[in-house]
């Protein structure tokens, strides 16, 4: 059999990072399509009233209308949308990304830890951001302290390797199910050539979903988690 051809190895010519070229082409992707669905609804009429059928725009607003509502779900807090641009962006990247990997010739940028690893430290900064945000110096205290002073020779290595963790877990998980479900894809689809690749695709295809849902639903729960003591106050 022959070998598989690696589109994403062809563009770059071997100088630049197949992740990287992987990554550029999906940013552009969702940067095109959320200038055109901004255009087309800059260009309603009245943009209250949502189009007739389906079009760009209604497909754009059916997508945030369900990203809005997964987060609000979720976080079960006052001011949501806060969260939603940076969540639905992250989530929208990693779903393309993984399913980038369905398409033959290419690999998914997310089966690559130097990308899962630096969206783990992304979102890492992120829920640190709105930790401090919401509990100012108490957010320190809380999370690497813990309630009693008399035990933090003990909680502060404690607390502090399990925050450290959580961005390292992150990558880890997205990038080993994308490596191994694209490498089983790529095995599986090259023995067979008809009826038994769909069951696969259709089997991969869930697997994106499912990965793009659970980095987004975890980021959720450390942002939930560092507002915690915050919200409380409030």
């Amino acid at each position: 059999m022959s070998p598989s051809v690696n589109f994403l190895e062809m563009i770059g010519g071997g100088r630049v990072p197949v992740e990287l070229i992987g990554t550029w082409i999906v940013m552009g992707i969702l940067l095109v399509f959320a200038f055109a669905a901004r255009r087309a609804l800059a260009a309603a009429p009245d943009p209250s009233i949502p189009d007739e059928g389906f079009s760009l725009r209604s497909m754009a607003e059916v997508i945030i209308e369900q990203l809005d509502n997964f987060v609000h779900g979720v976080m079960e807090t006052k001011g949501h949308r806060v969260f939603v641009p940076y969540l639905g962006s992250l989530f929208l990247f990693i779903l393309v990304a993984n399913l980038f990997g369905l398409i033959p010739g290419m690999e998914p940028p997310t089966s690559f830890s130097n990308l899962t690893f630096a969206l783990g430290a992304i979102s890492f900064c992120y829920f640190i951001y709105h930790g401090i945000k919401a509990q100012r110096l108490g957010y320190v205290k809380n999370e690497l302290v813990g309630p009693l002073w008399l035990l933090a020779p003990l909680m502060l290595p404690i607390n502090l390797a399990d925050n450290l963790f959580r961005p390292f877990s992150l990558g880890v998980r997205l990038y080993a199910n994308m490596f191994a479900d694209h490498k089983v894809l790529s095995i599986f689809t090259g023995l067979t050539r008809l009826v038994v690749p769909i069951a696969f695709y259709t089997l991969g295809a869930i697997v994106c979903v499912i990965q793009a849902l659970i980095f987004m639903v975890l980021t959720m729960s450390y942002v939930r988690l560092a507002r915690g003591h915050g919200e409380e106050h409030h």
